[in-house]
């Protein structure tokens, strides 16, 4: 699986009744036997303000440095797909459960994160042969 972009971002709100501005879109691109597609998820903003129980990042940026800034809407699209491949057919996912969104995080090796993006920034894509590489195993 070829890795083409990785982003989030903040939802606005269209109309005066619309809860859109609750939530944030995270999207990553990639490219499986010959084939490129998104995968969008969508979440309630609440957990980025959270993101110290699922992650090992205390801040927003979580990385930054060498040209490089990545947000927590960043990844977790990302995080979702190397912990769930069947989501590579999807289209969408919407968690509005913390206990579901917390799960996508578990037993990810955070460590391998910024090589994907450092990879992102100057090849344009980054190559992942099995999601397993992100995948903490019992030792």
């Amino acid at each position: 699986m070829l890795i083409k972009e990785c982003k989030g971002f903040e939802l606005e709100k269209e109309k005066s009744n619309t809860s859109e501005d609750f939530f944030n879109r995270s999207e990553v691109t990639f490219i499986e036997n010959g084939e490129e597609r998104t995968l969008h998820v969508l979440y309630v903003r609440y957990f980025d303000e959270c993101l110290q129980e699922f992650t090992p990042y205390t801040t927003d940026p979580i990385m930054s440095g060498q040209g490089l800034e990545v947000t927590f809407k960043d990844i977790v699209a990302l995080v979702c797909l190397l912990k769930n491949p069947g989501l590579r057919g999807r289209k969408r996912l919407y968690l509005n459960s913390k206990y579901e969104f917390a799960s996508y995080f578990q037993d990810i090796d955070f460590k391998k994160l910024p090589e994907v993006f450092q990879s992102l920034k100057q090849k344009n894509s980054h190559e992942i042969r099995s999601p397993l590489e992100f995948i903490l195993q019992p030792k």
